[in-house]
């Protein structure tokens, strides 16, 4: 699957998907693409820079949104146009798919609303990338009917991500099985390291989160032979690092980070030469992932 130069599964370097989680400010947009520009050129990783116009899922009335569609995507463009990264944003409303695919190489499914037909139906006629984010209630069984709703409209351009799964109240856990089973349906998988350690509702009117554990799911979903890690900066703009060492086979993509693995032979052999990569970060007001073709902070 590809996304404008960025290139996700068959075989293809790890990607990075990275960002801040809501658009601030125009300032913060050209900021964090600034320094993730900077950072992908030296460490050779392909990036693409993801960021939010409308966060409609807000715990609180109170919680700050986004800057808003028009205003959202002329700031996506600039980053375009500037940096020439492929670019990710998540829709919330069928009427927002058509002009958010003019600007946007990637468009993402919100795992709350990863049922709703319409949506689907919506973001799968633009004809872009569709990033269907498995919703927390939703076993990755399942996730072949949301898959054939979007295949429905003649677009097989998809990636799947995993972001975990509700474990009892205020709380997630990330089950790899479930990575394994999305890979099964044939279109490359991103595991969702940040938001897999969220805990919604975690701060009375908003969502928490436990940062520490990144690191090692992170791992844990690279050794399952993902495609992709992925995760993002959270709404404070604060940074997530991460460390890599160069690997012909495997391919990093971020919003502040997003990865993608390789098939077993690649990773064993990259292991024996002492290769690989490190990711360490924590949870702003966003989240993190990782996944079979991408990661994304």
């Amino acid at each position: 699957v590809e996304a404008g130069r960025v290139a996700f599964g068959g075989g293809a370097a790890l990607a990075l998907i990275a960002g801040p989680c809501v658009m601030e400010s125009r300032e913060l947009v050209a900021e964090t693409a600034e320094r993730l520009a900077t950072w992908a050129g030296e460490a050779g990783v392909p990036l693409v820079y993801k960021a939010s116009y409308d966060k409609a899922n807000r715990t609180s009335a109170r919680a700050f949104r986004g800057p808003g569609l028009a205003k959202g995507l002329e700031w996506l463009a600039e980053v375009k146009e500037r940096w020439g990264f492929p670019v990710l944003v998540d829709v919330h409303r069928p009427e927002d798919a058509a002009a958010a695919g003019e600007v946007a190489d990637i468009l993402q499914l919100p795992a709350f609303l990863c049922r709703q037909t319409d949506l689907v139906l919506a973001l799968g006629e633009t004809g872009r990338v569709v990033n269907i984010k498995k919703g927390q209630f939703l076993s990755p069984w399942d996730v072949r009917h949301i898959i054939g709703k979007v295949e429905s409209t003649g677009n097989r351009n998809i990636l799947l991500t995993e972001r975990g799964a509700s474990f009892g109240y205020g709380n997630l856990v990330a089950d790899m099985r479930s990575l394994l089973v999305m890979r099964e349906f044939g279109y490359p998988v991103v595991f969702d390291a940040t938001h897999s350690v969220q805990m919604p509702g975690g701060r009375a009117e908003g969502t928490g989160g436990d940062g520490r554990w990144v690191p090692y799911l992170s791992r844990a979903a690279w050794t399952a032979w993902v495609d992709g890690r992925r995760g993002w900066t959270g709404c404070s703009g604060r940074r997530i690092r991460s460390r890599k060492r160069h690997c012909r086979t495997r391919t990093t993509c971020c919003r502040w980070t997003r990865f993608r693995g390789c098939g077993g032979n690649a990773w064993r052999r990259t292991q024996s030469r002492g290769e690989g990569e490190a990711v360490s970060g924590g949870l702003g007001g966003g989240g993190v992932g990782v996944g079979g073709s991408g990661v994304g902070w």
